[in-house]
């Protein structure tokens, strides 16, 4: 059954042409939007369970009257003033690193100083995020200015 004019025809309509161009389109961004640079979101995952971390480690402090602090170094961190395997001391990516110096200070006072971490990845060197607190809020994950 011919749906066009008599005669035979070889070849594709420009509507048709641009319903196709546009659902690839559509396709494309659609792709773009759910593949997710792998770096930037394997340092904000580090980065979220960092100041999870440290907000566990301030409680802690706070309910023992202990002073904890953590401290960065080569094979990861560490919390001292907590018994050992309380809470983790590794990167879940071997990549992380902590930039300038790796010592916060978390209890056992209700309001402690201001104080921040600076995270970036050796796979992404030129992406960092910072995990900071003003003393008496939560820590919480800010974007490091270059």
């Amino acid at each position: 059954m011919p749906t066009s004019a008599p005669g035979n025809r070889a070849g594709f309509t420009l509507l048709e042409l641009l319903v196709v161009v546009a659902i690839i389109a559509i396709a494309s961004a659609g792709v773009a939007f759910a593949l997710r640079d792998a770096g930037a979101a394997s340092l904000e995952r580090e980065a979220q369970r960092l100041g999870a971390l440290l907000e566990s480690a301030r409680a802690r402090s706070r309910l023992t009257g202990q002073p904890v602090r953590w401290v960065a170094d080569e094979q990861g961190f560490h919390f001292e003033g907590l018994p050992r395997g309380t809470l983790p001391d590794h990167w879940l990516d071997a990549g992380t690193r902590v930039v300038g110096r790796g010592i916060l200070v978390l209890g056992p006072e209700p309001v402690i100083g201001p104080q921040a971490v600076v995270l970036t990845s050796t796979a992404h060197p030129e992406q960092a995020l910072r995990i900071a607190t003003d003393g008496l809020r939560p820590f919480a994950i800010v974007p490091e200015q270059p």
